[in-house]
């Protein structure tokens, strides 16, 4: 599960194992036991999640939006 990025306690990573076909790009990120996942779009849209408040998803999808490009040259440098 690569690293993508720690920020404020979350972790934002994806699978080394991301299906086949491999679906589009998009990131896990975990904190405190709970998990969600969003698509890079765009727009960055989420896709599912548990265990995270609303507030918390509003706060780690501005944090996909800031680091989009960055998030999206870590999938395609670890898949190509």
């Amino acid at each position: 599960m690569p690293t993508v990025l720690r920020e404020d306690g979350y972790r934002f990573f994806f699978y080394s194992n991301e299906g086949d076909p491999r679906e589009p790009v998009h990131i896990h990120v975990m904190k405190d036991g709970a998990e969600a996942k969003l698509w890079l779009g765009p727009p960055v849209e989420l896709a599912r999640s548990s265990g995270f408040a609303a507030r918390a998803l509003r706060d780690i999808t501005r944090k996909v939006i800031v680091h989009s490009a960055t998030i999206e040259r870590a999938w395609h440098d670890y898949f190509a």
